[in-house]
């Protein structure tokens, strides 16, 4: 029987030297959530840190897990996976939160299914869970420069911080993610799309 709780993970690498990077937004923006909704954050089995919560929104209250993965992003699906196994959480009731390079900074796109992008922490939840059939919140955060090194400019620019505008905008911008986590639960992924997608 499938549970009727939600799942949000926000993806990102674990320890102090990944905190505030670009590749941690979905790290920032759970911890936003859990702000928001009380949630505290506890050990699962060695892979995450997991709590419960509760959202009231539009006179309705959804019960739901929030993630972060300890995995280090390649391995994000590993924790997705025993998560959503363990609480019997369906792909379609599943949220990722995570950084998007192809998106400028400070745009949200929403999704379910299609490519993973090169994103390998999505490459893993894909592999993991069997399906891409999940909701997407992507977080713009720009794209590095190309040329003869793209690759460890990518790792770079990803495990980089932000530069001092970014950071004026970054509490509006994971407030706006935390939103669209919460627009898809309560208001469908398609109605979703037409607020956050367009803009």
């Amino acid at each position: 029987m499938a549970s009727d709780f939600w799942l949000i993970v926000g993806l990102g690498n674990p320890g102090k030297k990944y905190e505030d990077t670009r590749h941690n937004m979905g790290f920032m923006t759970a911890d936003l959530l859990a702000e928001r909704w009380s949630v505290h954050f506890a050990d699962h089995k060695g892979l995450a840190m997991l709590g419960k919560g509760a959202m009231n929104l539009d006179g309705r209250t959804i019960k739901f897990f929030l993630a972060k993965p300890l995995t280090y992003m390649n391995d994000s699906g590993n924790a997705v996976a025993s998560i959503s196994a363990y609480y019997q959480i369906d792909p379609d009731h599943i949220v990722i939160i995570h950084d998007d390079m192809d998106l400028e900074f400070g745009r949200i796109k929403v999704k379910s299914g299609g490519s993973a992008g090169g994103h390998n922490g999505i490459k893993s939840i894909d592999r993991s869970l069997g399906t891409p059939k999940y909701a997407r919140v992507r977080m713009g955060v720009g794209h590095a420069k190309r040329g003869p090194n793209a690759h460890d400019n990518t790792v770079n620019w990803v495990l980089g911080g932000f530069g001092p505008d970014q950071r004026k905008q970054l509490p509006d911008f994971l407030a706006d993610g935390a939103d669209a986590a919460e627009d898809i639960i309560f208001k469908g992924l398609a109605k979703t799309q037409e607020k956050f997608n367009g803009r």
